[in-house]
């Protein structure tokens, strides 16, 4: 659910009206570190270890949403992926037997519904606003850098240089991508582009 419905009231009756559902009562809070498309994906792969496999729609939707939404957070998405994202989770909400079936695909519309525009950005801009999909994903260090040396300290790879009260720079070909540097920087000066 999106920010700006955050007074609604927690209820099966709410939430359901808003296109999500009261599961075991627990609730994760998501900031815009959270990739939403990964989150689908996520639920998606965990959805499909738990069906029975008993009907078609739930065992082989669960597997191609998976497979489309891997595709997306890898940077090989499609406008057409996302229309057939819909016909897939439509067809299953309509014909699974059973309630995992049918409401399995709730992640994946609920993020569709309120999110979108980080789907597109990952098919047309090819990029995660929030540094999550590795393949889409480039760290960099602005001119705000002010050379405490704390991410270079910290990096893995040792892919970040620079004197002290310098800015650094960030060798793009020794990057993993972690985001360790993005943590430990207290002046901002690391971004994700």
């Amino acid at each position: 659910m999106p920010e700006d419905i955050h007074e609604m009231h927690v209820d099966f009756d709410e939430l359901t009206k808003a296109g999500s559902m009261m599961g075991s009562g627990g609730m994760i809070v998501m900031d815009d570190r959270t990739c939403m498309v990964d989150v689908a994906r996520y639920f998606i792969h965990f959805l499909k270890g738990e069906s029975c496999g008993k009907c078609v729609p739930c065992r082989e939707g669960l597997k191609q949403l998976f497979v489309m939404l891997d595709e997306i957070t890898k940077g090989r998405g499609t406008p057409a992926h996302i229309e057939a994202i819909k016909a897939i989770c439509s067809a299953m909400s309509d014909s699974a037997l059973c309630g995992l079936g049918t409401t399995a695909t709730n992640p994946v519309m609920s993020t569709l519904r309120h999110f979108e525009n980080e789907y597109k950005e990952h098919i047309e801009d090819k990029k995660c606003r929030a540094g999550v999909c590795k393949d889409l994903t480039v760290f960099g260090i602005t001119d705000e850098c002010v050379g405490c040396t704390i991410c270079a300290r910290k990096c893995p790879t040792k892919a970040i240089t620079g004197k002290a009260k310098e800015v650094h720079v960030l060798d793009q070909k020794k990057c993993i991508k972690c985001g360790v540097c993005f943590d430990a920087c207290k002046f901002n000066a690391v971004k994700i582009n």
